[in-house]
């Protein structure tokens, strides 16, 4: 029996050609009529160039933000006011960094809610209509919220994966706080559940043979690819492990390059990257590329990777070849460089119980703030690595499956490798501290907070500024960390609490010390 699918054309036919012709035109129309306006009632509409930079947009898109400047005008005029009523100016004090923040993305939703693609049938049961998504990895962490989120929402979703996450558990005596059950018992409760259908297909896609197989019998749209080792102190722990680290990702890629350009062709590559391949660079990050001039001449390069463990430079590897095939072979690619993730639940992971995600809090596979939570809700002080001035970009793992839907309904050309920053807000290791602290005070906890020697070679205090607009410009709108969403995840975690085994907490893994000789973290050495 075949099993050939119609896939959808990704060229826009006449009539929606047509359409978009009209919409612009009534864009343009509505541009010139604003600008007349602003030409007769505002003499000279300015922006700084620093705020045209600092928001990315052009001088016609400036123009829109008249009537917002007339408001703040309006907002200065009623500080004046108030002076003169004899309120005091200490009312009027500069804004914590928090605020700042706020304010910051508050004006910046302002500038692009005009431009930003409507998004209201996301979530609609049909939204991913005639897609086929292979999610690569789909039992781990972002993998499994990622494809229960797509099938959800109409999306036909197979998940790839050898299970080797839970094989470094039981190597290494590791568990997931939450209790997951097996993927074939997750995927048929997922299908009892809701009533789509997910399929399997169990193996290493470092098998071409294998690879080459699934991709023929389920001939994706789009493949997601989470599929590699992913935690930088497991690819430091010795020498076979990094070994390990760098063949599995940087191989298992490459033969999904290649199953893609022979078998699948117009199939979208999804492949999850991550910042840390950026490094702490003295200057700004930009969203993969990096317009440079030197000596006269001027050129758009891939932005400078420093990974600073053989996992991110595994991740480097592949964005190199990524984009090498991409140009070769002519193939459409997304690279989503990730922040740190946090959160467990999602709509569909809370809908039963044998479908929770799990939440790692050991030292070799927990994300920061998932095992400061973690720490503060069993008692145990959170572990600062260093002076704790670490600082990095993260994101809700809601928005984590959001992104890949919206990187799935925006495939880029043949021949093109999108870049976005995948993440939502950044901070450093001690606000994350003090923001889990007062939260955790809130239920009843009494977080306390240690410093430790940091295991890693990295810099403690740093500038750090990196750009993710490109994302929410197509429409992402973010869940920012707040005391709501701690609590919810505290309360979690306080639930399972008693799964927590304390001598995996501390860290066992030291850059400086990785060994040629195979070694295993013994929870003794925790004690």
């Amino acid at each position: 029996e075949s099993l050939a699918v119609s896939r959808p054309s990704w060229k826009a036919s006449d009539r929606e050609k047509g359409a978009e012709r009209r919409v612009d035109e009534r864009r343009r129309a509505s541009h010139r009529t604003l600008v007349t306006h602003v030409k007769t009632q505002h003499s000279r509409p300015k922006m700084s160039a620093f705020t045209m930079a600092s928001v990315g947009i052009t001088a016609p898109r400036a123009v829109r933000r008249a009537s917002a400047k007339k408001s703040a005008s309006k907002a200065f005029s009623a500080r004046a006011a108030s002076v003169s009523s004899g309120v005091s100016l200490a009312s009027f004090a500069a804004p914590s960094k928090a605020a700042a923040k706020a304010q910051a993305r508050a004006l910046r939703a302002a500038v692009f809610a005009a431009d930003k693609p409507d998004r209201s049938g996301a979530d609609a049961k049909d939204a991913g209509k005639g897609q086929k998504v292979m999610v690569i990895g789909g039992d781990g962490y972002c993998g499994w919220a990622t494809a229960l989120h797509l099938s959800n929402r109409g999306y036909e979703v197979a998940i790839v994966d050898n299970m080797c996450r839970r094989t470094f558990d039981d190597q290494l005596g590791f568990n997931s706080l939450t209790p997951i059950k097996g993927i074939h018992e997750r995927v048929r409760k997922w299908e009892e559940v809701s009533g789509n259908k997910i399929e399997l297909f169990v193996g290493d896609i470092c098998d071409y043979e294998f690879l080459s197989a699934a991709f023929q019998a389920f001939e994706p749209t789009a493949a997601v690819h989470f599929g590699e080792q992913r935690s930088a102190p497991y690819s430091m722990m010795d020498r076979t492990r990094a070994v390990f680290t760098q063949t599995n990702n940087v191989m298992g890629s490459i033969n999904l390059m290649y199953a893609i350009k022979e078998y699948a062709p117009e199939c979208h590559l999804i492949k999850l990257g991550t910042m840390g391949e950026y490094g702490t660079p003295n200057i700004d990050i930009e969203e993969g590329y990096i317009t440079i001039e030197h000596n006269g001449r001027t050129d758009t390069l891939p932005y400078p990777k420093q990974g600073n463990s053989f996992y991110h430079l595994s991740k480097c590897h592949d964005s190199a070849n990524m984009l090498m095939c991409t140009k070769t072979w002519k193939l459409r690619t997304t690279d989503l460089n990730q922040g740190v993730v946090y959160g467990v639940a999602t709509e569909e992971t809370m809908m039963d119980p044998a479908l929770i995600n799990r939440l790692d809090y050991d030292a070799v596979f927990g994300t920061a703030l998932n095992r400061f939570c973690i720490q503060a809700a069993v008692g145990h002080p959170m572990t600062v690595y260093g002076k704790g001035g670490q600082t990095r970009g993260f994101l809700d793992i809601r928005d984590t499956v959001r992104c890949i839907q919206i990187a799935c309904d925006n495939p880029s050309e043949p021949g093109e490798m999108r870049v976005y920053n995948q993440f939502t807000e950044q901070f450093s290791v001690n606000e994350l501290a003090a923001l889990i602290t007062e939260a955790g005070k809130k239920i009843g906890l009494d977080p306390k907070v240690i410093n430790v020697p940091n295991p890693r070679t990295e810099l403690e205090e740093h500038y750090y500024n990196a750009k993710n607009s490109k994302l929410q410009d197509l429409g992402l709108e973010p869940h920012l960390m707040s005391d709501a969403l701690l609590d919810s995840l505290l309360n979690i975690i306080v639930e399972y609490k008693d799964n927590v085994d304390q001598r995996l907490i501390l860290p066992g893994v030291n850059w400086t010390e990785s060994a040629s000789v195979a070694k295993t973290v013994a929870k003794v050495a925790a004690k």
